[in-house]
């Protein structure tokens, strides 16, 4: 009787046993991700796009450190396009007072639709002491710069993270398939836009990641500035994933 008492836990634990099976773990972030899919150096997949005195590729091209201060952030871009895939990166914020600041990882056509772009977004607005991040993610589709497009949905998604994401590295994903968004932290999503109609971007993106002063609007709507006594402000990138649909080992992400 006790054994068949036991019995659903021993079928748990070999479930477990068979799910971890199929995850790697990623030394840097220390999160689960496909073991279909690998992480890929920074100099084989990005390029700095500017601010190229404001960032540090690590020894082992793994990632990349950006900083903002009173003279310039910095940003990077992909040196190719992708129609849709899944792209994710091992990300670290800065600590302390960091109102003001937005630290990005995103997707985004602008360079070659700058009037009626796409974009998929994940952003972290700083913030002062005692108060948590707040990470945004943003859908424009066919915009126009200053987000006054045609067609802009699903704008300026919050939260509040449930960790310190000064503390460690976690990893953070776009999903985008020919019939949905997925953003997830951890690999556990916290946003989906599923395709209904026009408002959905289809066109070719870069991925990109910057940081770089957005005083008039990150923090509390602008009431909290970047205040450069506190300069440098650093964000720590690694253990990139980019993978587009076309991939057979990116099915899962894909499906």
């Amino acid at each position: 009787m006790a054994f068949i008492r036991e019995l659903p836990l021993l079928v748990l634990a070999f479930m477990l046993v068979l799910s971890v099976a199929n995850i790697q773990v990623s030394e840097a972030a220390g999160r689960p991700y496909s073991s279909q899919l690998s992480a890929v150096k920074f100099n084989q997949a990005f390029s700095v796009l500017w601010g190229p005195q404001h960032e540090q590729v690590s020894n082992d091209e793994s990632g990349i450190t950006i900083w903002l201060d009173k003279t310039s952030g910095s940003g990077f871009k992909s040196l190719r396009t992708y129609d849709s895939g899944y792209f994710s990166a091992a990300i670290k914020l800065q600590a302390g007072y960091s109102a003001g600041v937005n630290t990005a990882f995103y997707l985004s056509n602008n360079e070659i639709h700058p009037d009626s772009h796409d974009e998929i977004d994940i952003e972290f607005l700083g913030t002062i002491p005692g108060q948590p991040y707040t990470l945004q993610t943003n859908i424009y589709v066919r915009a126009a710069n200053g987000g006054t497009g045609r067609i802009i949905t699903g704008r300026e998604k919050q939260i509040h993270l449930w960790f310190d994401p000064t503390s460690d590295f976690h990893r953070y994903s776009i999903q985008w398939t020919p019939s949905k968004i997925v953003f997830s932290v951890d690999n556990v999503p916290i946003r989906k836009y599923s395709r209904t109609g026009s408002a959905f971007p289809t066109r070719p993106m870069w991925v990109y990641g910057s940081i770089w002063d957005a005083s008039s609007w990150a923090t509390d709507n602008g009431k909290y500035k970047v205040d450069y006594n506190y300069q440098p402000f650093i964000a720590k990138y690694t253990d990139f994933i980019l993978t587009d649909c076309t991939q057979s080992k990116a099915a899962a992400e894909c499906s």
